[in-house]
């Protein structure tokens, strides 16, 4: 009988140099980022008349339509947040649990937006809003029709920001749906007696908090970042009024514009530390 001989197996030596490349690229990345991050700051807090100051600071909460159009840029987001989950949560669930085949198209139907530019959607809003406000003035959604376009609150902007949010919302929860099993969730908890509220509450939810919380900021970011449909229907959101105010006080436009950055990227870490406890 032939004798067997054991065949050792040599770990491959890692790459010369990688460690450093990666520094490399981490460090070309920071600069990237950074440097105009410092450039913004210190134009914000320095000029050659008052040189050092933090004016432009100590100006937010006093500038004329700053208060007004940050809250209507979180109540449109609110609005948002809640219409998308609605929406996208229980059709993605069906399509899970009843009809598999049907998921490409789901897939299909929520990246159209992205390829989409946001102008043909400002023309489409505007071309029906203006078409329904003849064909329907003698009949009683004329006033229904007058009340989507409210300046105190537009909520023709918050159906144009569902659109605009589907593909990330639909991503977020993708990933955390992938992550479970939810047809023998469902299975389970239906077979002990939980009705359909039930289980979406107390068994579907609980599983997706990091998924939630993923697609509520990233719709969160759009809608206080978003300009072009906004301005263009006339409506006087957080970022519409930045770029106006910017014409009159850049410092006090570039500190908020700062601010902002910096509470979403605070979001998105403290997003990122509660899915790592979780998992």
């Amino acid at each position: 009988m032939a004798a067997v001989t054991p065949t050792i197996v040599t770990p491959a030596a890692p790459v010369a140099g990688g460690g450093w490349g990666r520094r490399v690229i981490l460090l070309i990345a920071a600069v990237y980022f950074l440097v105009p991050m410092v450039i913004a700051a210190t134009f914000t807090v320095y000029n050659e008349a008052q040189g050092f100051s933090l004016g432009a600071y100590g100006r937010i909460l006093s500038a004329p339509g700053f208060v007004t159009s940050f809250l209507l840029s979180l109540a449109l987001a609110a609005a948002t947040i809640v219409i998308v989950l609605l929406l996208i949560l229980p059709a993605m669930l069906a399509v899970r649990l009843g009809a598999p085949g049907l998921r490409p198209v789901l897939e299909t139907i929520t990246t159209l937006p992205l390829v989409v530019p946001p102008i043909t959607y400002v023309v489409g809003i505007s071309t029906s809003l203006r078409e329904g406000a003849d064909a329907l003035a003698a009949t009683p959604f004329w006033q229904t029709l007058i009340s989507l376009q409210d300046e105190n609150f537009p909520f023709v902007l918050v159906l144009a920001y569902v659109i605009l949010a589907l593909p990330f919302a639909y991503r977020s929860l993708d990933a955390g749906l992938r992550a479970i099993d939810v047809v023998t969730l469902v299975e389970a908890a239906r077979n002990l007696g939980a009705s359909w509220p039930q289980v979406m509450l107390r068994v579907i939810m609980p599983n997706l908090r990091s998924s939630l919380a993923g697609a509520a900021f990233l719709t969160l970011a759009l809608v206080l970042g978003e300009y072009t449909v906004a301005a263009l229907l006339g409506y006087q959101t957080f970022p519409v009024w930045i770029v106006t105010i910017s014409g009159s006080d850049g410092q006090l436009s570039v500190a908020l514009s700062i601010l902002s950055l910096l509470l979403a990227w605070l979001l998105l870490l403290t997003l990122s530390r509660a899915g790592r406890k979780k998992s």
